[in-house]
């Protein structure tokens, strides 16, 4: 007899992913007594613990991390199995899971996904947030079915996923008024820069070797979660760094930022969209279309430049 779900798996990996029974439970739109029932549930069936509750917060315990990380693996193949059956029925996905990097505004996708609401496909379509080397992990382990705003040197394999550019990506170096290298002389030598604290968007990556931009070796750092946090922080005085310069354009022309001169110039970074070139469903070429013609993230892109 069957002692396993899917509806089980998911919550397992909701309770993994965000950390408690009640932020699982919103996630799932379930009551918080169901996902407890749930987890004891398929703990008596399967007679074994998947949580260690003598702690403070309960615990996977060996077993629990074993059943994540295969359910892991099952959810995915069943998902992928109802995305292709619905293509071979109607064409069209049952979820589209588009990353896009936080160096780009979530804003820029808001007209197509309207236009694309229109449609009535069916499609459901999921946005996340990835950084530096993370979009490219998340398309090769199939968390995204299109990359937006990914840095083109990083990519993958060529003979799997296409690419099209969106444009370069400028960026300034950037500090408070406030901040001690706002009156240091210029340009600013990697030196001297190194000895104040950095504000960075990490690389998403799980897997992979992280990349970075603009950190130099031993540079104290403030982690931040995503790329408009890093200009909120910088505007605070919390650190320095470089920011893409159509982000900060607003606070250099109000004053909260000001650009500094450096000895070693970042050069522009080329940005893509990118995607696996088997099983294109129409889902999927409406958005590689319309990303095609539409502008508005090469505009943005180009506030950038000189």
């Amino acid at each position: 007899m069957l002692r396993l779900s899917l509806e089980a798996l998911e919550i397992l990996d909701a309770i993994a992913r965000r950390g408690s029974f009640a932020a699982a439970a919103t996630e799932v739109h379930r009551v918080p007594s169901a996902v407890t029932y749930m987890v004891r549930k398929l703990e008596d069936d399967l007679g074994v613990e998947i949580f260690d509750r003598s702690g403070h917060r309960a615990q996977l315990t060996a077993a629990g991390v074993e059943l994540l990380n295969e359910g892991r693996h099952l959810l995915l193949a069943a998902n992928e199995l109802e995305c292709r059956i619905k293509r071979v029925a109607t064409g069209w996905e049952t979820e589209l899971v588009i990353a896009v990097d936080t160096v780009l505004p979530m804003e820029l996708m808001f007209p197509m996904m309207a236009q694309f609401d229109a449609l009535q496909s069916g499609t459901r379509i999921r946005f996340t947030q990835e950084s530096l080397g993370g979009s490219w992990e998340a398309l090769q382990e199939r968390r995204a079915d299109l990359i937006i705003g990914a840095i083109s040197h990083l990519g993958g394999n060529a003979s799997t996923q296409s690419t099209q550019s969106l444009g370069e990506l400028r960026s300034v170096f950037a500090v408070a008024p406030t901040h001690p290298l706002a009156q240091a002389t210029e340009p600013l030598s990697s030196q001297l820069i190194q000895q104040y604290r950095a504000i960075v968007v990490p690389d998403s990556s799980r897997n992979l070797l992280p990349y970075t931009i603009g950190l130099l070796s031993g540079q104290e750092t403030l982690r931040v979660p995503d790329m408009q946090h890093k200009v909120a922080a910088q505007i605070a005085g919390l650190g320095c760094g470089y920011l893409p310069q159509a982000l900060a354009n607003e606070a250099l022309a109000d004053g909260r930022l000001v650009a500094k001169a450096v000895a070693e110039v970042n050069a522009p970074i080329r940005m893509c969209f990118a995607w696996r070139n088997m099983g294109v469903g129409h889902g999927l070429k409406w958005w590689l279309e319309h990303l095609t013609q539409e502008h508005s993230i090469s505009k943005w892109l180009a506030a950038g430049s000189a």
